[in-house]
């Protein structure tokens, strides 16, 4: 978050970048001055690539569902949506944090197994899709101020089923990649890191409070020298 709020921050434009990945996240930029992070906030909002590709990679032995194919040739499955939608996880507040240990294949069964009969498993992928858009768009609903433009970022923006049941949900708003912003799509994460570094190399804050619950902006990590 501390590095999308300084490269993606607007002062007369609220944004929110949404980082899909095995897990997706939000960090949200209301507009405001770009020195101060004082408002920013975001969390994990789920499942974004995690649960459709071990569902994938289980039936259909293949790595990733490409361009969501798969998944935009099935049917939602409602109830086993609504199961999914009812997850603690997704009632808590923020801060907060999830990953592939919570959401994996073992928590998917578990959700399968409490239906009266098991869906087809291309009606799964399907639900898996739709359950990442919901998700996501129901945290930038419930965290954003209303107006905001979204940047997209992660192996996600490659998932085309995905990005339009993303849009569907978020209609009016506007979305972009953030190569239209000047980072690519698929380095933001790593060109962070980088980011990250040279801020501890250089004693100054990694980290943006509002959104980890810290006590403080520090410098994060350490530095070891042979």
């Amino acid at each position: 978050p501390a590095f999308h709020h300084s490269v993606f921050a607007d002062s007369q434009q609220a944004r929110v970048v949404v980082n899909i990945g095995g897990i997706a996240n939000i960090t949200v930029l209301p507009a405001q001055n770009t020195q101060d992070t004082s408002r920013v906030t975001g969390l994990d909002t789920g499942p974004g690539n995690a649960l459709m590709d071990a569902w994938i990679a289980m039936h259909l032995k293949r790595d990733l569902d490409e361009d969501g194919r798969w998944a935009a040739a099935g049917t939602v499955n409602e109830p086993l949506l609504s199961l999914m939608l009812a997850d603690p996880y997704l009632g808590r507040p923020g801060p907060k944090s999830t990953g592939r240990e919570y959401f994996n294949l073992d928590w998917l069964r578990a959700q399968i197994a409490s239906l009266a009969s098991p869906p087809r498993p291309i009606d799964v992928q399907t639900t898996l899709c739709e359950f990442s858009a919901i998700t996501i768009a129901e945290a930038i609903e419930d965290h954003g101020p209303g107006d905001e433009q979204l940047l997209l970022c992660g192996g996600g923006v490659r998932n085309a089923e995905l990005c339009r049941r993303l849009a569907l949900h978020m209609a009016p708003r506007q979305i972009a990649r953030t190569d239209e912003y000047g980072v690519d799509s698929d380095w933001v994460e790593a060109v962070a890191f980088a980011w990250l570094a040279m801020r501890t190399l250089h004693g100054r804050s990694g980290n943006v409070p509002s959104v980890t619950g810290a006590t403080a902006a520090v410098p994060l990590g350490g530095i070891y020298r042979n």
